[in-house]
């Protein structure tokens, strides 16, 4: 028997209903065909990966502080190139 493929959203419902205790782990994981160790594999990668959920916003702002100095730098190389150009047609 092959296994099943879980996508995101059931894996987070799944591990979000066993994080508020409101249901026995054990039925829980029998009513989603899932065995308790895959449960907590869930919930463990749920947990380590949360904390990025509240840095995104800082990710977004550093991307865009990037992206300004990007093209200042890359405007002010294209304007030392004209120079120095016009400078070697000039001697």
């Amino acid at each position: 028997m092959g296994y099943r493929k879980w996508d995101s959203e059931t894996k987070f419902l799944i591990v979000l209903e066993g994080l508020k205790k409101e249901s026995n782990l054990a039925e829980l994981c029998n009513q989603n065909q899932i065995s308790q160790s895959q449960y907590y594999k869930w919930r463990d990668e749920f947990l380590s990966k949360g904390k990025k959920i509240f840095e995104l916003g800082k990710e977004d702002k550093e991307q865009e502080r990037l992206t300004r100095a990007n093209r200042r730098l890359t405007s002010l190389i294209g304007k030392l190139t004209i120079e120095l150009k016009k400078n070697e047609y000039d001697e």
